[in-house]
């Protein structure tokens, strides 16, 4: 197989490769700072197929985990391309996901489900459970500073909302623009999927993309004027009725949260990072609506 892209972080590393029936291998395995090898137990539990994208479980290869998907780049790499077909290209992702996320949803809870891992790290971040690394630990003392205890409190009472015990679903845990892969030429839309699945209310999944979105909205300068569809309405339009906007803005707020706080135990340190501190205030303050359709404050 051909390498496309190698990236990596200390939770993480990712390789994708061109297979020899050209098709694309999305390999990933433990980062330097990771506890142990990937791995997705709750796997068998995802449906096979769905009328939205393919959730594309892997197998176990080499140490890590592979996956097969009809593209080499995600929906956080094509959104960074101003021109308007690809704004069309990752709303048409978007829809696929929203769709495959409700049929996800409707699978009964395993019994072996847990809160998805990215919640519980969050949620020591928030607590100062653990002996963290030093940039993790410079980010909690600036944030809890800036934050105030008010706004640390709510984040943490809406990680525990999110988190159940009532309503919860078989939730895809990581559902984000990186995790969801157009196709380069034909095929379906993949939402890699995995190692991350747990139980949590599905707002949680809903809110981790539209987190994404108003992170890359408010991250790339310009990237609102590029034009064309209105992404988060179409992912929860996609998504159906049923879905609580109040929970998915808190947890838009959630993954914003739990993206600065993975930076800092597995990037280190960056003097970004202050102004994320800054910019969740604001959407803690708001409770995330400006990540939901209609939801921006004046």
């Amino acid at each position: 197989m051909s390498a496309v892209a190698e990236f990596a972080t200390g939770l993480q590393v990712t390789r994708v490769r061109r297979t020899p029936d050209g098709r694309y291998e999305w390999w990933q395995g433990p980062g330097a700072s990771a506890s142990a090898p990937p791995a997705a137990p709750l796997a068998p539990y995802v449906p096979r197929h769905t009328s939205g994208a393919d959730l594309v479980v892997p197998r176990a290869s080499g140490g890590g985990l592979a996956h097969l998907a009809d593209g080499p780049y995600s929906a956080a790499a094509w959104l960074r391309d101003p021109r308007p077909a690809v704004r069309q290209l990752v709303a048409h992702a978007l829809a696929a996901a929203g769709t495959a996320l409700r049929e996800l949803h409707a699978v009964p809870v395993p019994d072996t489900a847990g809160v998805p891992p990215a919640l519980t790290r969050l949620r020591a971040f928030l607590d100062g459970d653990g002996t963290p690394a030093p940039a993790l630990a410079r980010l909690r003392e600036h944030a809890v500073r800036a934050w105030g205890p008010a706004r640390v409190e709510r984040l943490r009472s809406w990680c525990d909302d999110l988190a159940g015990p009532g309503g919860t679903v078989l939730v895809h845990g990581f559902a984000s623009l990186g995790a969801l892969i157009p196709p380069l030429h034909r095929g379906p839309v993949a939402l890699l999927t995995g190692e991350d699945l747990g139980a949590a209310r599905p707002e949680l999944d809903l809110g981790w993309l539209l987190g994404d979105l108003a992170e890359l909205g408010w991250a790339v300068p310009g990237s609102e004027a590029f034009g064309g569809p209105d992404l988060p309405r179409v992912l929860l339009d996609a998504y159906g009725p049923g879905a609580d906007r109040e929970p998915a803005g808190r947890a838009a707020v959630v993954r914003i949260a739990a993206h600065m706080r993975d930076f800092a135990a597995y990037c280190d340190w960056s003097d970004e990072l202050t102004d994320y501190t800054a910019f969740i205030a604001d959407l803690i303050d708001e409770e995330g609506r400006r990540a939901v359709p209609g939801g921006a404050t004046p």
